[in-house]
C-alpha cells in the first residue's frame, strides 16, 4: 500500500498490519486492515483496524475512523450474505475499564446467529432496564456543549 504510516513497535496490531505476525486477513485497503479475531465470540468474528497506530477512539483521526466504519459496514454485509448471519454487532472498547485489551483502535464486527449456540454463544453483558429520568436529563445537560478536545 502507498505511503508510510505511524506505527508503534510494541503494538500487536501494528505488527499484524506490517505482516510480521501472522493473521487471517479478510480485507485491506489504503487505510484499513481486517482480520479474523483469534478469540472469537462467534463464527466469523473479525477486527477492523487502521493501518496507522491510534490508541483508541479518542486518538484516531477522523479520516481513519470513517475508513474503519465503512470497512466494518462492508464486512458486516459480507457476514450476512456469505455466512448467513442473522445480524451483526459492531463493538469498540475504549480504555481498560471498557474491556480494551489491545491499545490500537479496532472495531469488532461480530456476526450473530439466532438460536444457534454452536455458532453463537454471545449474550449481552448487561440487562437493559429503565434509568432514572432526572439523572439521565442531568447527565445529558452536562454533555451538551462539552469540550470536544
Amino acid at each position: 500500500m502507498p505511503g508510510e504510516v505511524n506505527r508503534d513497535d510494541s503494538c500487536l496490531f501494528c505488527a499484524i498490519v506490517a505482516g510480521t505476525i501472522p493473521s487471517t486477513r479478510v480485507d485491506e485497503d489504503e487505510r484499513t486492515v481486517s482480520f479474523m479475531d483469534i478469540n472469537p465470540a462467534t463464527d466469523g468474528h473479525l477486527l477492523v483496524v487502521p493501518r496507522a497506530h491510534a490508541v483508541d477512539l479518542t486518538d484516531i483521526t477522523p479520516e481513519d475512523l470513517a475508513a474503519c466504519a465503512l470497512t466494518a459496514q462492508r464486512l458486516a454485509r459480507r457476514q450476512l450474505d456469505v455466512l448467513g448471519a442473522d445480524g451483526v454487532n459492531l463493538l469498540n472498547c475504549t480504555g481498560e475499564a471498557a474491556w480494551q485489551s489491545v491499545f490500537h483502535f479496532h472495531l469488532h464486527v461480530v456476526p450473530r446467529y439466532a438460536g444457534d449456540p454452536e455458532r453463537d454463544g454471545l449474550s449481552l453483558p448487561w440487562l437493559p432496564s429503565p434509568g432514572d429520568p432526572d439523572r439521565i436529563a442531568a447527565t445529558g445537560r452536562r454533555l451538551q456543549g462539552g469540550a470536544d478536545g
